[in-house]
């Protein structure tokens, strides 16, 4: 039995396949930036000398990580219902993304802020800075740079993740999906389709991550130029000591 690629029937589809894409980078944006924020505090908070407090973010921290992100919507959005509490889809999409990720990079700043030579926080102590400066320019700052490509692999992590908000019937992209092969009875070439938009969506945020990059951490800039005009300036160091050691031999014969 053959079968032939048509992608013509989703021909018409294709607004919808944009807006279930722009859904889906909704609601990683939103849930990244206040995931990130609420992951900050929870690093520190699990620093913190305050031991139940530190106590209470070990627990959050180990059961997101340690249950499946699916049974975390169905728990956040049936769950909440049946308290009486009814979410929107999108709503409750986010949040759970937002819950998510807010630990696991709880855990990248706390190995960030850890890695942070104690020396340093004490010299700044003597300089008679504040708490505040102290853990936003000597702990925080350095942190988010030596952990960042970590974190940017956890929002890509979390944007393909977020497939799961189509088992509450968030209209994200996977479930336009479900909707569109239903329709059409294409479904090799509709999921072939979602995975070229995911795809898309992925190099799109690589490129967005790496560019934000760039523009903070501006000392990795400067140090990758450094070396690499000392990379350039060592091959044209080269000829001259060889032709130097020749005449040295050469004036010694």
């Amino acid at each position: 039995m053959k079968y032939s690629l048509d992608f013509a029937p989703l021909a018409s589809y294709w607004p919808v396949f944009v807006n279930g894409a722009w859904l889906t980078l909704k609601m990683t944006a939103l849930a990244v930036v206040i995931g990130v924020c609420v992951g900050t505090l929870v690093a520190f908070a699990k620093r913190s000398r305050i031991k139940p407090l530190s106590r209470a973010c070990t627990v959050y921290i180990e059961i997101v990580r340690n249950t499946p992100f699916l049974v975390q919507i169905f728990l956040l959005y049936f769950g909440l219902a049946s308290f009486g509490v009814r979410m929107p889809t999108f709503a409750a999409a986010v949040l759970a993304m937002v819950i998510n990720i807010a630990a696991y990079a709880a855990e990248i700043i706390r190995a960030g802020l850890e890695s942070v030579p104690k020396g340093q926080i004490e010299a700044a102590e003597c300089l008679g800075l504040s708490k505040w400066r102290i853990g936003w320019h000597v702990m925080l700052q350095p942190s988010i740079e030596k952990v960042y490509p970590a974190l940017t692999s956890q929002f890509l992590l979390m944007m393909q993740a977020s497939a799961m908000a189509s088992q509450i019937s968030a209209e994200e992209l996977t479930a336009i999906a479900n909707t569109v092969q239903s329709d059409t009875f294409r479904s090799l070439e509709t999921y072939i389709v979602v995975a070229a938009l995911y795809l898309v969506l992925s190099l799109f945020i690589k490129l967005v991550t790496w560019a934000l990059g760039e523009y903070l951490f501006r000392r990795r800039r400067v140090i990758r130029r450094a070396t690499a005009q000392a990379g350039k300036a060592q091959p044209a160091a080269g000829p001259d000591t060889s032709t130097a050691a020749v005449a040295v031999h050469g004036g010694a014969a």
